[in-house]
C-alpha cells in the first residue's frame, strides 16, 4: 500500500527531484520507531507526533522540521510556532547535496524531542 501511495505522490517528478525526495525518505525511514504518512501534498514522519515532512516545489526539496528550540544554523527559510513548546523550521533545498548532516541532525533531534509528543 505505501509503495502505491509513494508512486502517486512522486508521479511526474524528474530524476533530480525524485532523488531529493527519495534521499529524505531513505534517511527518515532509518530513524528508529517512525511511521511514514504519505499524503497527496507531502510525506510526513512521526512517532506519537509528526516531527518532519517534505515535498517538492519548483525543483526545491521543501522540508519542515519541528523542534523544541529555535534554530539559526543552518538558517531556515522561515520558522514559526506550532504550539507553546514547538517551532516549525522550513528549509528549501535546491540541490541534493544541500540535504546534509546539519539537516539530518535536526531531523534526528526532532524525532527524539518532538516525535514522542510534548507535555
Amino acid at each position: 500500500m505505501a509503495t502505491a501511495h509513494w508512486e502517486e505522490f512522486t508521479d511526474g517528478l524528474d530524476d533530480a527531484d525524485l532523488a531529493k525526495i527519495q534521499a529524505f525518505r531513505d534517511f527518515c525511514q532509518r530513524v528508529p520507531d517512525v511511521e511514514e504518512r504519505i499524503h497527496s501534498a507531502d510525506v510526513t514522519y512521526a512517532r506519537k507526533r509528526s516531527f518532519t515532512s517534505a515535498y517538492i516545489k519548483s525543483h526545491y526539496l521543501e522540508i519542515g522540521i519541528e523542534l523544541q528550540r529555535t534554530v539559526t544554523n543552518p538558517k531556515p527559510r522561515t520558522s514559526f510556532s506550532t504550539s507553546k513548546k514547538v517551532t516549525m523550521h522550513r528549509y528549501s533545498l535546491r540541490h541534493l547535496e544541500d540535504f546534509d548532516d546539519s539537516i539530518r541532525d535536526l531531523i534526528i533531534e526532532a524525532a527524539e524531542t518532538v516525535g514522542p509528543g510534548t507535555r
